[in-house]
């Protein structure tokens, strides 16, 4: 979680950074804003175009695909489904409007929420700076106006023309960034405040006070003596409440690699049991071998080789061993399958026999422990534990096994500090690159003066559409790229830590830089209005049509088709977005609005229908399509975060004016506007001390548990009882239940398995929930071998498969699925066999 913290620190330089680019290009160009109308017209036109399709198509398809644009409300367990929204072509609208926003708290966690919330106050930041810019700025800047722009720079700060009557009007774009600023100071506080006490309610509320998560912290560096369950409880258990429960975290040797293993093997067993099937029903279909009676067949006549009648043992699924699957020993997949399956099930059984052998498996510096009430784990969290440094002192919070890097939790604390240290360093390094394709987009966005510097480009801006294409579309487009790439990579870190010519051309000549800046500054905005457009337009309409998902849920459906597992995820399985890769692209927007919204106020308009169309899609989403995992939960952390984002890009924007108010000139050579830079030095002082007090009043509130807010001993036993009722009577459902108990550490427990005769049956327990006395134990020391799901067929091949993994000690099933004689598979179960839904 550290490293995106970068992302607003890289967006205020690139923001910054990418007005060179232009201004250096508008020495060549003699006329800068000639272009400036037709780049953004056509930037406009496109986009709205591709809107205007995009969103037919979502309102024609919407009701034909529910799957894909409301899975949210017929997937999923019942408990966190929404209410379906009419079919008709237009009359879901009316009741999706008036839909609360807070419903998504209760479907998807307050992190979906708190985005959502975002997006709400950058309209009620933007849309009265829209109103009040367009009213007051923008005539201040173009009417009766010497500047001599045209085209939307006639609306910017560098079209204030010379004469000393005209540079008074700086005092009126001092009095608009005043009133701005301060309007954006309210609107963050207020958020603030709501989000403060919205997530309060949210850590005593009884779903999540009473999980494991909430009640469980992770120590780390912790030292040999302490590296015992009675130590460590002798020393936490003083805490209200005491310790629940203690997992060491252990050195496991090879068993992680025995269960990954068994669970590749697995996969392969079902996909070549399924193919057999398939294979055979297509010899049937095309009458090279006659169908038998053996779906008549008993358990004890079910043979392995069942499936020889219909198909060759030459034309049975095979592989080789070795490297790649191109070399070594062929082998038969499902007879080699069903025999390491066996023979990895009996490892890793007698290795977790063994886990609590000190020497076998000794314990590593590193300890998760479970409160019985989570006042105690939120003590234990500000509380230091050790005398020495580096010893117990990084605690860690809120964390959920979904979301635990296991081979980093045994790392050596002065190990991980070092490593951080290196991956701080190539994020440096990696934002310093990110200046280079940023900076040649910026050259691109402004082709009129590439033209006039490279020669044989100048036909490109004799063709007004083409230059207007290539200045307003392809550059953001390449920007948007940019900008998806990066949280990947800086991701991939955190998890790790566990042209030239024309700059110097520039610097050779400082005393035309500050008329540089106070003409080109402005200018560039042009480049982040088609930005805007993009984003707003065709991002929003593209992520309401959603024609990713559904194109590659019916690839999946055509090239994936293979096993009743693999069909089940594909119809089941709903989008979850990363919030470190959402809320960078919102916050980019933000950032280049708020640094042109006193500048160039145009921007602050398509801001504003951008937040707005964000809005209105993102509330879908999270209403009737995303499923946000409880693992990326983090209780709207992302929020102040984001929130802190807006305050830089507020000092990078004020900073910028102060600089123009100071190197503005007026006919006379005169500095003109030195009252309005020494004014705004003092507002930047005045922003600065309101975000010191109101980070340092809220910052301990945005994580700390309030004692003021606790439950008393008796109410939390209380609550438990009351959710466990409410959950009894929720999941209560008609049909048959089956109940996958997870392996302790010492042993294994079998689930329940239905062959052709079973007395036992299955059925999915959607709402199952895993025992929080084994919440954070190594997956590799309890999960037991996955159920295998085999087709259940007419030809009784599948019913074969569950007999021959039955006789190797393996549990299987081939029930709540069909294979119809083309092969095609349906499932109509609820949850796969061995899976629970999260």
């Amino acid at each position: 979680m550290a490293f995106p913290s970068a992302l607003p620190s890289l967006a205020a330089a690139l923001f910054a950074l990418s007005a060179l680019p232009s201004a250096v290009m508008a020495q060549q160009d003699n006329d800068p804003s000639s272009a400036s109308t037709s780049t953004v017209v056509s930037s406009l036109i496109l986009n709205g175009v591709i809107f205007g399709v995009e969103i037919l198509v979502f309102f024609i398809l919407r009701p034909r695909f529910p799957r894909i644009y409301q899975p949210k409300s017929v997937l999923g367990p019942r408990n966190e489904r929404t209410q379906p929204l009419p079919k008709s072509l237009f009359g879901w609208i009316p009741q999706y409007l008036k839909t609360p926003t807070t419903e998504i708290i209760s479907n998807q966690g307050i992190d979906a929420f708190q985005f959502v919330d975002y997006l709400e106050m950058m309209i009620w930041i933007f849309v009265p700076i829209w109103g009040f810019t367009w009213v007051f700025l923008m005539p201040l800047y173009s009417v009766q106006s010497t500047g001599g722009k045209s085209g939307f720079d006639m609306f910017t700060f560098g079209n204030v023309g010379l004469p000393r009557r005209e540079q008074l009007r700086y005092i009126g774009v001092l009095f608009a960034q005043w009133i701005a600023t301060f309007w954006i100071l309210y609107n963050i506080r207020k958020r603030l405040s709501l989000f403060v006490q919205r997530r309060q309610q949210w850590l005593v509320s009884p779903k999540y006070s009473q999980s494991a998560q909430a009640k469980t912290i992770l120590i780390t560096g912790v030292p040999n003596d302490y590296l015992s369950e009675r130590r460590l409880e002798k020393m936490y258990g003083q805490l209200p409440g005491g310790v629940a429960k203690i997992w060491l975290n252990r050195n496991l040797k090879d068993l992680p690699d025995l269960v990954q293993d068994r669970s590749k093997a697995l996969n392969k067993l079902e996909s070549a049991e399924a193919k057999l099937v398939k294979l055979a029903l297509k010899k049937v279909r095309k009458g090279k071998v006659q169908a038998g009676g053996e779906e008549h067949a008993t358990d004890s006549e079910m043979t392995v080789e069942a499936a020889d009648k219909y198909v060759t043992r030459k034309e049975r699924p095979s592989h080789k061993l070795g490297a790649l699957g191109c070399f070594g020993e062929k082998v038969d997949t499902i007879e080699w399958a069903r025999e390491e399956i066996a023979r990895l099930n009996k490892q890793i059984s007698d290795q977790r026999e063994n886990l609590t052998d000190f020497e076998r498996f000794p314990p590593q510096n590193s300890a998760f422990i479970l409160f019985n009430r989570q006042i105690a784990a939120a003590m234990a969290l500000k509380a230091h534990a050790h005398h020495q440094p580096y010893r117990m002192a990084s605690h860690y919070g809120s964390a959920h096994p979904g979301d635990i890097v296991w081979p980093n939790l045994n790392m050596n604390p002065y190990e991980q500090k070092i490593r951080t240290a290196i991956f701080w360093a190539a994020t440096l390094g990696l934002v310093i690159f990110w200046i280079i394709p940023v900076g040649f987009v910026g050259i691109v966005s402004n082709l009129t003066g590439l033209c006039s510097r490279v020669s044989w480009l100048a036909w490109m801006c004799r063709i007004e559409p083409a230059s207007g294409i290539i200045q307003g579309i392809l550059p953001t487009v390449f920007l948007a790229v940019l900008n998806m790439l990066l949280p990947i990579v800086l991701r991939l870190f955190a998890r790790l830590s566990g042209g030239v010519g024309e700059i110097v051309a520039a610097l050779s000549n400082p005393q035309g830089l500050p008329t540089l800046l106070a003409q080109y500054i402005p200018g560039a905005s042009i480049f982040f209005l088609s930005y805007i457009a993009l984003q707003g337009l065709t991002g929003a309409a593209s992520g309401f049509m959603q024609i990713v998902p559904l194109a590659i849920f019916y690839v999946k459906a055509f090239l994936l088709n293979s096993t009743p597992r693999s069909v089940w995820h594909i119809q089941n399985d709903m989008g979850s977005p990363a919030m470190g890769t959402t809320f960078p692209v919102t916050s980019l927007l933000s950032v280049i609005a708020i640094g042109y919204m006193v500048i160039a106020p145009i921007t602050a308009g398509f801001a504003s229908v951008s937040f707005i169309l964000f809005f209105l899609l993102y509330k879908y989403l999270y209403l009737y399509v995303y499923d946000v995992k409880p693992e990326k939960e983090t209780g709207g952390l992302f929020f102040p975060k984001a929130c802190a984002q807006l305050f830089y890009a507020l000092y990078l924007e004020m900073v910028i004016l102060t600089v123009l108010f100071f190197v503005a000139q007026d006919d006379q050579g005169n500095q003109s506007a030195i009252p309005q830079g020494a004014f705004m030095i003092v507002l930047i002082i005045l922003v600065a001390m309101f975000h010191y007090t109101l980070f340092n009043s809220f910052g301990d509130l945005f994580t700390a548990f309030p004692l003021s807010l606790a439950p008393s001993e008796q109410e939390e036993k209380a609550a438990i009882l009351d959710d466990a009722a409410t959950r009894h009577d929720s999941n209560s459902s008609p049909g048959e239940k089956q109940k996958t108990q997870a392996h302790a550490a010492g042993g294994s427990t079998a689930i329940d398995i239905d062959g052709p005769n079973s007395k036992t049956n299955l059925v999915e327990d959607e709402d199952a929930e895993e025992d929080p006395m084994l919440a954070f134990q190594h997956p590799a020391t309890k999960d037991p071998q996955r159920t295998l799901w085999f087709p259940n067929d007419n030809l009784g091949l599948g019913s074969a498969a569950v007999t021959g993994a039955q006789r190797h000690g393996l549990e299987a099933t081939n029930r709540n699925n069909e294979v119809n004689e083309k092969g095609r598979i349906t499932t109509d179960a609820r949850v796969p066999p061995g899976e629970m839904l999260n």
